[in-house]
């Protein structure tokens, strides 16, 4: 189960090499939605693969799918509405439970309390965490039940959306909004077959792992802590993609690293700057070797030693902060 995740393709391009050292007999199936109205605007991108590309335009299905069946549009707003309470919610707890870890570290401690106060101080932000998820899961729940599974126009797009996956050699998922990609890839029910490759960057490869994070420590307003922001397709279940992470993290800020690896202990932390290209053979495998990881002493890990004469498997530049997960 090869799965191919690479740096933001903005600047530095390598899905094109990326996706011809495949040797590829067919198609290559294009998932932009994340691109939302831009999503059509893609011959750049199918350029790429030598005209054998075959876009699902999943954002122009999402659009038919709210058009033709208004219960679904109703469904689709009462969700959204939910949700983004739900978040507003957690992300006031967030970002208190986070000032508390804070105030901990710097209180000073003289009769050693001070550790064990941290400790416990963290797993409130796990605790935190793990309410939010809950929360969303029974929210998915509810919305599930209420909506059935009767729309007649969604039936018809994932029944198309299956076929053009069933004729393709492998899958390209873009970046952009990945609120917009996750939405319609679930309803969708976009299935990525495990015996052919997938290359994905930015939200795309976001949507791959079992948590999708969002992040900008640069961010002038808004909660200041990285947010939980849902659940990915689980093809890389212990994965945490943080795409652009040079120029939306405080790398070089260890307390505030070694927080974000501590909450997320049970995943790896990939950093997936400019010009990376980390090739995954199967989910059980772990990361490669040249894969650039935060480990819970807040510094940047490099796993192995990258073999001479290979291709960059862990490189990385610079650009503009963001906090979608957003890039072409």
């Amino acid at each position: 189960m090869t799965t191919i995740l690479l740096g933001p393709q903005r600047f530095t391009v390598t899905v094109a090499a990326v996706v011809r050292s495949l040797g590829l007999d067919g198609p290559v199936a294009m998932i932009n939605s994340g691109w939302e109205e831009r999503e059509d605007d893609d011959g750049e991108l199918s350029g790429h693969f030598a005209g054998a590309a075959r876009n699902l335009r999943l954002h122009h299905r999402l659009l038919d799918a709210i058009e033709k069946d208004p219960q679904f549009a109703a469904d689709a707003r009462t969700f959204r509405n939910r949700h983004d309470e739900l978040r507003a919610f957690y992300g006031i707890r967030l970002q208190a439970a986070v000032d508390a870890v804070d105030a901990v570290r710097h209180r000073t401690s003289i009769e050693r309390v001070g550790p064990a106060a941290e400790q416990a101080a963290v797993e409130a932000v796990r605790d935190v965490d793990a309410w939010y998820t809950h929360e969303l899961e029974q929210l998915y729940a509810d919305v599930a039940a209420s909506s059935g599974d009767q729309s007649g126009p969604i039936g018809w797009h994932r029944g198309e959306v299956g076929a053009m996956l069933d004729e393709c050699a492998a899958v390209v998922i873009a970046g952009g909004n990945v609120r917009t990609l996750l939405r319609t890839l679930r309803l969708f029910r976009v299935t990525l077959p495990a015996d052919r490759p997938v290359v994905a960057w930015s939200a795309g490869a976001m949507a791959l792992t079992g948590r999708v994070v969002l992040f900008n420590d640069f961010a002038s307003q808004g909660i200041a802590a990285p947010e939980l922001h849902d659940t990915g397709l689980g093809r890389l279940p212990n994965v945490v993609a943080l795409p652009h992470a040079r120029r939306r993290l405080r790398l070089d800020d260890r307390e505030r690293m070694s927080l974000l690896a501590r909450r997320f202990r049970d995943d790896d932390l990939l950093l997936l700057d400019d010009g990376t290209v980390v090739r995954i053979p199967d989910e059980d495998a772990g990361l490669p070797a040249g894969a650039r990881t935060i480990g819970t002493d807040g510094a940047v890990t490099t796993s192995g030693t990258v073999p001479v004469g290979a291709a960059s498997e862990a490189t990385a530049a610079s650009a503009a902060p963001d906090r979608t997960g957003s890039d072409a």
